[in-house]
């Protein structure tokens, strides 16, 4: 075996950043070995990866630790969920599966079929899916975790330009006047972006940096301007701020009137949120968003950043539009340090949006409900004209309902962990119990999601197959193998295919390795926005790290690291659309007997469902326990001290969680992560508590905010009956508006 390196990118974050993994014996050097004593690759940043520069935060600096912890290793089988899993050979469970998906054919049709990907997954599993889902099953019922991620930030994108695709790049963070942050937090979250933005913020005093979010997160500690605004309120503080800009004038009208479409509409929107109002609503005061709205004026190159806190809203296509909105009023887009930049959640969420990755998507940046794509597709494919349905499938969450409903007769989730990600939690378990036939493709065992399969499948991860990640700035990374997968384990995608070919598609998967695949996915991109026909793995290896757009007619050096330079958009008249949206708050804003608003995240060392977080020592050393953070005043009323245990009801679940007592959360709301559950804490889930209201844009669930009550917990940890009912009723009492408590009275 080569002691040399090998260039790879970290699958956590969307940051994409560039690794070097050595084999754990070097000549002349001792066995590099993890806190067993076991052989362990040694992992460092990638000083030429263009995105990271050799920067790693703990979570990719410790990635190898994971590898050989908790593997699945060969494929399990079992005739229900009461049984235990047996051992089964690939061919047993690669039958069961193809005679459950004819089954269900021959009973529910197509549309009984669904599959529930994953960012994880490289740009060829992702592709091999949609071509056997949606062409030659006929069925668009894949939709990946990015719904949970990502989807109100691509409908935002499409919706305001014509296209999904951010428009900005890493260089951008050190080239702007102004960085506008809103509902992310890029320190714990996006760390390596975060600090190529503040290095070079420390290093320009003249350089604003905004942070928006209802807790002072270690990124808000950085702003020169922190608005710690109620959770709900992000459109009025936009339209806000929007109000401001045209009151005094700073408006781009030449681009206005060239560029885009929609701004009466708009403009007559915005007058109904003078700062008195929004400032109210918002929770902060007038001259703090004076003084957001003059950064942003007075700026010539402003770049706004968002996540998950924009995202996962019930509102969230028409927050990130009306923060798009910004970006059009004033010209901010197509030049260095400007325009509207969403932080992918996931390694390869932006390789799953150009392969086609979510059920009102299809590869190439293409939609479902387009007859003209569906065409190009079917044909591209060798597919009967109509074979491609042109209903939008179902949504990760109506996959869920579906299986309420019976509609559903084959689920089949790989790469993620829906019993712990989903909202409305228990829900979500009672509906997996009712699934009649469920396939688990995954690394690790065991985990959640597995107690509800009926087939369980191993999988290569990371640093076991070939594939291509794209991260949030359109950078394409090659991802080579550099170690043999354990026991029998295979990549997605050559599952996939095999399933395909087993079906009768066989002329539709004839690959032999990654590096076809590839070559086949990029041809379909050819003059679309993402175009890629130039890349190829080769190219990648010869190369290194590329962003796209490259179409192979463009000589590298070239391509343009910005979208939209020439101020033409790929809509029907070449215009960006402005949204006109009034706010409408929270899906379930809090109440007397509800009185808090719990907002949920990611901690900087974990990654979502603790899959491979939770089996790593130093990062369980960091992050041991949940908690719940509450502000001191809260706590005061409630008798709440630090490390104290608190119950924590919504209208659909229960948690329990040790207090944290912080300034850093706003009063009225509370914050737990959303990392740990059944398996690795006892009433400890998050999304115990939230609710599945969603965008009616992008469908993409509100889990960023619902309502729930606090009941502190005697020092055993329980609570009488009546002792329950009596603590409800006092904290209702104690946070209600008095016109309540005269009501009740």
């Amino acid at each position: 075996m080569s002691t040399q390196p090998t260039k790879t990118l970290c699958p956590y974050c969307g940051v994409g950043c560039g690794l070097e993994v050595s084999p754990p014996a070097q000549p002349g050097k001792a066995t590099h070995r993890d806190s067993e004593g076991k052989p362990m690759w040694k992992v460092q940043g990638d000083r030429t990866h263009p995105s990271s520069q050799g920067m790693v935060c703990v979570k990719g600096a410790t990635i190898a630790e994971a590898l050989d912890k908790d593997r699945l290793k060969y494929p399990m089988v079992r005739a229900s969920l009461d049984e235990p899993f047996r051992r089964a050979t690939w061919e047993e469970a690669l039958t069961l599966i193809v005679d459950r998906i004819q089954t269900v054919q021959s009973t529910l049709g197509s549309e009984g079929i669904c599959m529930y990907g994953s960012g994880q997954f490289q740009t060829e599993d992702y592709y091999i899916a949609q071509k056997l889902m949606k062409g030659c099953l006929g069925t668009n019922n894949f939709d990946a975790n990015s719904r949970l991620c990502m989807s109100s930030a691509v409908a935002g994108y499409i919706q305001s330009f014509g296209s999904d695709g951010p428009p900005t790049c890493y260089d951008d963070l050190e080239q702007t006047d102004c960085a506008f942050l809103i509902g992310t937090n890029a320190a714990e979250c996006h760390p390596i972006a975060f600090n190529r933005l503040r290095k070079y913020h420390k290093k320009n005093k003249n350089v604003k940096l905004i942070v928006v979010d209802p807790r002072r997160t270690t990124t808000a500690e950085a702003a020169d301007l922190y608005l710690g605004i109620r959770p709900g309120t992000d459109i009025d503080l936009l339209n806000g701020i929007a109000y401001l800009l045209m009151q005094w004038g700073h408006l781009n009208t030449v681009f206005i009137d060239e560029c885009t479409s929609g701004f009466p509409e708009y403009a007559e929107v915005i007058r109904h949120y003078p700062p008195q109002i929004v400032a109210e609503r918002c929770g902060i005061r007038i001259d703090e968003l004076e003084t957001a709205a003059r950064y942003w004026a007075e700026s010539e190159r402003v770049l706004s950043l968002w996540s998950m806190g924009m995202n996962q809203s019930s509102e969230g296509t028409a927050k990130v539009r009306s923060l798009i909105n910004l970006h059009l009023m004033t010209a901010q887009i197509g030049k260095p340090g400007a325009g509207p930049f969403s932080l992918t959640g996931q390694p390869n969420a932006m390789g799953g949006r150009e392969a086609g990755g979510l059920a009102n998507l299809l590869p190439g940046y293409r939609l479902v409900k387009n007859p003209e794509h569906r065409r190009d597709i079917e044909q591209f494919w060798g597919l009967p004209e109509g074979r491609i349905a042109p209903e939008v499938g179902l949504t990760a969450w109506e996959m869920i309902t579906g299986l309420e409903t019976g509609n559903v007769g084959l689920l089949w989730v790989a790469a993620t962990n829906p019993a712990v990600s989903m909202p409305d939690i228990e829900r979500t378990k009672a509906a997996l119990r009712r699934s009649p036939f469920t396939v688990y493709q995954d690394a690790y065992y065991p985990t959640e999601t597995a107690a509800y399969a009926h087939v369980l499948l191993p999988a290569a991860q990371w640093g076991e197959k070939t594939g291509a990640m794209t991260n949030s700035e359109r950078v394409v990374t090659l991802c080579p193998a550099f170690r043999d997968p354990p026991g029998q384990a295979k990549p997605d995608w050559e599952i996939f295919a095999e399933v395909g070919r087993r079906l009768g598609f066989a002329e539709q998967f004839p690959f032999e390795n990654s590096a076809q695949v590839y070559a086949e996915f990029v041809q379909i991109t050819r003059d679309r926005v993402c175009d890629m026909t130039g890349l190829s793995h080769d190219r990648l290896a010869e190369q290194g790290p590329t962003q796209w757009p490259c179409p192979a007619a463009q000589p590298l050096p070239q391509i343009n690291k910005r979208l939209y330079t020439d101020w033409r958009f790929p809509t029907p008249d070449g215009r960006a659309r402005f949204g006109a949206h009034h706010a409408k708050g929270l899906a379930e804003p809090p109440d007397p007997n509800y009185p808090f608003v719990l907002t949920t995240g990611r901690l900087y060392g974990h990654w979502h469902t603790l899959t491979r977080t939770g089996r790593i020592d130093k990062i369980v050393k960091m992050h041991p326990n949940p908690f719940i953070e509450i502000h001191p005043r809260d706590a005061k009323k409630l008798d709440i001290v630090e490390g104290m245990r608190i119950e924590v009801r919504s209208r659909r679940g229960i948690a329990r969680f040790p207090a944290k007592v912080t300034q850093a959360i706003a009063p009225g709301t509370v914050f737990v992560p959303m990392h740990w559950g059944a398996l690795w804490g006892d009433q400890t889930e998050a999304n115990a508590l939230t609710h599945p209201e969603a965008c009616p844009s992008s469908l993409q669930p509100e889990l960023k905010a619902c309502a729930v009550q606090l009941i502190p917990l005697p020092e055993d940890g329980t609570l009488s009956e009546t002792e329950t009912i009596e603590q409800s009723d006092s904290i209702a009492i104690a946070f209600a508006p008095r016109s309540a408590i005269a009501t009740r009275s």
